[in-house]
Formats: structure tokens, sequence, C-alpha cells
């Protein structure tokens, strides 16, 4: 039997990239998958393009209302969410001395209370279903450690751990297992971005960063969605009951906890 067969499944962020390829993978072991993100009509493409179990909901982390909109419209659909994955996130970078009040608000708004907020919401709909449920939060290696020109984005993932352990202590007492996931560099529109923030920032070509951090991953290169989606569907599925407030390296051997 798939291992999803029969979850109901909300996935922020879902539009593209890494939500996206976890909308995939989790319809694919048998859940149904609800495309959450603040971008509907792209939401609706990928849902489109996933096909059978997958649909579009107008989710922005930013808004209390638009979450517990998202969080009750999935809960009465499937007759009960099981599944949160908090991926909606943003990202930033600049030396300390450049850093705007504006970036910082819109950085901890969505990585840290986008986050929380989300992820209280559907709790209070799971333990309402008594029947438990599965939350996995993203963080990121960002998290693990200070980067010079990245400390608000650093600081915004190491809250996410922390929310994690803090979380997943209080509600498995309500069966509901949160984790998180640690992803290194991965390949994609998010790193574009970020190289180019770099080349800015330490005046080096467009593509440079991206090519040394991929150098300098312990495997041997950046890693792909696709290197994410087995932890994601393990915390999502029955072989995880036992893992509690724990956040997993997924990053090629770049740090270790």
């Amino acid at each position: 039997m798939k291992r999803l067969y029969g979850k109901s499944a909300l996935i922020t962020g879902a539009a593209r990239g890494i939500g996206k390829a976890f909308a995939a993978a989790f319809a694919g072991e048998g859940a149904v998958v609800a495309i959450g993100d603040v971008d509907l009509p792209r939401a609706e493409a990928s849902a489109a393009e996933i096909g059978m179990g997958a649909y579009a909901v107008h989710l922005d982390v930013t808004d209390q209302a638009s979450i517990d909109k998202a969080i009750a419209f999935v809960d009465d659909k499937t007759d009960g969410l099981d599944i949160l994955v908090n991926n909606a996130g943003v990202f930033d970078m600049a030396p300390i001395t450049e850093i705007t009040r504006e970036s910082y608000e819109r950085l901890f708004t969505i990585n840290v209370a986008g986050t929380l907020f989300t992820l209280q919401a559907a709790a209070k709909a799971m333990i309402a279903r008594g029947k438990g449920g599965k939350i996995i939060n993203m963080a990121s290696q960002a998290g693990r450690r200070g980067e010079p020109l990245v400390a608000v984005y650093c600081a915004t993932k190491a809250a996410v751990i922390s929310l994690t352990q803090s979380a997943g202590l209080n509600l498995i007492a309500h069966g509901i297992n949160v984790n998180a996931i640690s992803p290194g560099v991965v390949e994609g529109e998010h790193w574009q971005g970020v190289d180019a923030l770099f080349a800015k920032y330490e005046n080096r070509p467009l593509g440079e960063k991206m090519r040394l951090v991929g150098e300098e991953v312990p495997y041997g290169r950046m890693g792909t969605v696709e290197d994410l989606i087995g932890m994601a569907v393990f915390l999502a599925g029955p072989e995880s009951e036992y893992v509690v407030a724990q956040t997993y390296n997924v990053d090629g051997g770049n740090w270790m906890s």
C-alpha cells in the first residue's frame, strides 16, 4: 500500500520549487494534497500538472485570516487534515551595517510567524479531530550557524529549529509529531536569487558562488529537490511515529549534528 494512502496534506508555498516537489511526491504516495500559496493561479497550474490528488488553495502566511480560512477549508474538504508542511519562506542578505527593518520584518513575518501560526492553526484542527497528525517545518543549514552576510535569514531558520523542538514536545501529547528538515544548498529558482545577491555583495560573476558552494559539499554537488523527497515522505508517514521534535539535515554532509 502507498505510504500516505488516504491522508490529507497541506503544503505552504507549494506552487513551485521544493513545495511543489513534495506535493507531487505526497500525491504519488496516495495523499490528497492542498497546494497552498499566495499565488493562487500558479498553485492551480501546479495542481493541474500534478493531477489527481492535488488541488490549490489560497494561503498567505502573513495573514491570520487567510491561514485560518485555508486550514478550515482543507480540514472540511478532506474530513480532517493529517499532514502540514510549513514550506513557505523567503530569503534576503546584507552586511550587518546594511540590514533594513523592512527586510528584517519581512523575513521574520514569513519564515517565523508564518511557520508558528500556520502550525498552530493546523494543530488546533488536528486536536479537534482527535486523530493526531504530522507537521513538518522547513529549516535550513543556515539555522545551524551564523553567516557573515546572512544574519537575519540564519536567525529565522534557527528560530524554526527551536520552534520545532518546543512544538514537538508540546504537541506529541495529542499524537501530533512535529519535526523539521534542514536542507543545505539546493539547486533551483531560490538559489539563483541567492547567487545574484552574493554576486552583488562579494563582487562575483553570476553563477560563481553557486559553483563554489556545490564544489564544497562533501557529497560533491548541490542538492536537488528530489534529494529532499525521501525525508519528507518519511516524516509524513507511519515510519516516523516515534520521531519527535527533531531537525534532520539533508545537505550532502555539510553539517553534522
